[in-house]
């Protein structure tokens, strides 16, 4: 019927002009655009790499087998240590339970994420320290500490953030060596020996980056360079997201009489090193569900010092208060079955995760919906890791090719990995939106250049376009595709009636609107795909909002919109609450075109019902004081009509 617009739909017009109403008096709105949930970019600064969010992971099976195995052993070092350092197996009990059961441990204790081992290397390093302490020779402490440091350097090798406590321990084992003048040259040599063999794990990467046969790598790690930028994570933005509060006053834990062990206080140290960093290198607004739920992750590292300053704390009010009292035993155990009992009844049900396969299920319809030989451009964590999870791991949809849009952009990606892209043609080394060769001689192409040479290809993007390369909109536009969009030539003719039929049924979607925390990636993939149940209706009213066409083909754009918006409301009672505003509109427009066939007291009830329930759902959008004023002068209009239907029925 007519050309699709080189852009994302967008602006919707006018609402509230209804047939008489006076034009000074029109409300000028906005459609809400289809996606409502912001999965989180990657980004430097925003746009690249955010990928030290330690990927999105499917919450299947094996990944629920592999973290309760190591949170198990990551368990029983917080009863190791509260039992050791109190003297009492009551606060060993309730350290190791606080800490296991704890909402935010056991959420990531199910899922294949680095947090479970980091959990286990933390209990680890700190059980290992308490035992240096209690060690009553010098071989054993020797024995001990040349241990801790091989951990430390294993411990590297999973997650970085663990580094602000290994900056905790290791001067205070080296001070404490010192003082019992056991720190030889020899025994320094012999530590630092130790803990670059816990680093010998990294001898993988350029040993995987020479061979080259890996599908997907974060890198180029041939060279020097190339290993220190991905062991320093200096594209991953390590150390730059985390920004929460720690309200929790430890005082009452602290203080006792009977324990006077450094090491409490060494551990009181790591925990407040760890909160005053991340609260410093804050970058997150976790005013947001979603980046909240990134965010706390990273305090589950402080939890494990929290949990064992917990069984000291229950240790030392027991005997401060309950001195001498035979009944001490048991109001400890019991105390501390109590409280642990507590943790489990109260997040049993959140993260009881068994039957959850929601993003699983997301990657699976997204890759089914394609066409044979696609190429998708991905972008974002939610459809990048999800995707390549199940197309990679688990060998679905082979004949689809999976482009990163992000990595495109950095200078090893294309190097590393256009071999294992058969099919696709990459017309220089790097994307970048001005085409050329760079000062380096480095050969650069623009998304314009790689679409024009893989024309052969049927193109998608999940979810959206780098916003810094626009040049695609010479010659191409986006077209909805449930939650991706696909480039399509602009001189192919954009037929509303048939992409409707195509796109109706693309997915098998059966989850619930808002069955899922807000903060959680199952919220986000669910957003996404109630969405695009809308996205054609969005994109086609858009197309009769801003395309040069005529007045009939405007109305035959806006009449499709019209329909789909109707049965797509009709069909789900509960939905998004900018389906409404969207509605609403459509309903609005379709008064303008005064069709026959459609009943006008029925536009115009609808059209106010729908404004008010987004107003009631939607209180602080910007427009909602237009659109109350809009509505009244809708419902003037509906008065009015229906009196003239009254009156013509009786003058009938």
């Amino acid at each position: 019927m007519t050309g699709g617009p080189g852009r994302r739909p967008g602006v919707g017009g006018e609402a509230g002009d209804v047939g008489a109403l006076p034009p000074a008096r029109r409300w000028s709105g906005t459609v809400l655009p289809p996606r409502a949930a912001e999965p989180g970019r990657r980004g430097r600064g925003g746009a690249h790499g955010r990928r030290d969010r330690e990927r999105d992971r499917d919450r299947r099976g094996a990944g629920r087998c592999r973290g309760g195995s190591v949170h198990g052993h990551a368990a029983a070092h917080p009863a190791r240590r509260g039992c050791g350092l109190s003297g009492s197996y009551a606060g060993g009990i309730l350290a190791a339970g606080v800490f296991s059961f704890s909402r935010l441990t056991w959420q990531w204790s199910i899922a294949a994420e680095v947090f479970s081992l980091n959990n286990l290397f933390v209990g680890l390093l700190m059980a290992l320290t308490a035992h240096f302490e209690e060690a009553s020779t010098a071989k054993e402490r020797s024995k001990i500490s040349k241990l801790g440091a091989f951990c430390c350097g294993l411990s590297l090798c999973n997650q970085h953030t663990i580094v602000l406590y290994i900056a905790c321990i290791v001067p205070w084992v080296l001070s404490r060596l010192f003082r019992k003048t056991e720190l030889s040259l020899g025994h320094l040599l012999k530590l630092g020996l130790c803990f670059l063999a816990g680093l010998l794990p990294y001898l993988y990467l350029p040993a995987s980056s020479y061979l080259n046969r890996a599908r997907w790598t974060w890198g180029d790690q041939t060279t020097f360079q190339g290993f220190l930028t991905h062991f320093l994570r200096e594209e991953y933005g390590t150390f730059n997201l985390a920004k929460s509060e720690t309200g929790s006053s430890m005082r009452e834990m602290l203080v006792t009489k009977q324990q006077k062990s450094p090491v409490i206080w060494l551990f009181t140290g790591m925990l407040c090193l760890y909160s005053l960093f991340f609260a410093w290198r804050a970058n997150l607004d976790i005013t947001k569900p979603l980046f909240l739920g990134v965010v706390e992750r990273f305090w589950l590292q402080s939890s494990a010092v929290v949990a064992v300053l917990a069984g000291l704390g229950l240790a030392s009010v027991g005997s401060t208060v309950l001195e001498g009292s035979r009944a001490l035993p048991w109001l400890e155990w019991l105390s501390a079955l109590a409280l642990v009992s507590s943790q489990v009844w109260a997040n049993y049900s959140a993260c009881d995760q068994s039957n959850n396969y929601v993003v699983d299920k997301f990657a699976r319809n997204l890759l089914s919906s394609m066409p044979t030989g696609a190429v998708i451009l991905l972008r974002g964590d939610l459809p990048g890791n999800a995707l390549r999870y199940v197309h990679y791991c688990e060998g679905m949809r082979p004949d689809i090719t999976l482009v990163d849009q992000e990595m495109m952009t950095y200078e090893w990606y294309l190097p590393k990995l256009a071999k294992h892209l058969p099919g696709v043609y990459f017309p220089g080394n790097r994307w970048n939106p001005v085409e050329g060769v760079l000062p380096d001689g480095t050969l650069v192409f623009n998304l314009h250049r790689f679409l024009k040479v893989n024309k052969h290809k049927e193109v998608f993007v999940c979810i959206g376009l780098h916003e810094g390369d626009s040049t695609w909109k010479r010659s191409y536009s986006l077209w909805p595709w449930g939650t991706c969009d696909k480039l399509v030539p602009s001189d192919v003719m954009f037929d509303p009636g048939k992409w409707i039929h195509l796109t109706r049924n693309l997915y098998n979607w059966t989850e619930d609107y808002g069955s899922f925390k807000p903060s959680s990636w199952e919220a986000v993939a669910n957003e996404e795909m109630w969405q695009a149940r809308m996205k054609t209706a969005f994109f086609i009213f858009d197309l009769a909002e801003t395309a040069r066409v005529t007045a009939e083909v405007k109305s035959q754009l806006y009449t499709f919109a019209y329909t789909s918006y109707k049965e797509i409301v009709n069909s789900h009672p509960n939905h998004p609450v900018n389906w409404h505003k969207n509605y609403a509109i459509a309903c609005e427009r379709m008064l303008r075109l005064h069709r026959v066939d459609v009943d006008p007291e029925t536009l115009l009830s609808e059209t106010v019902k729908h404004f008010l329930l987004y107003t009631e759902k939607v209180e602080d959008d910007p427009q909602r004081q237009d659109i109350l004023q809009a509505v009244k002068h809708l419902k003037k209009e509906l008065q009015g009509l229906r009196k003239m239907k009254d009156l013509r029925q009786g003058a009938g």
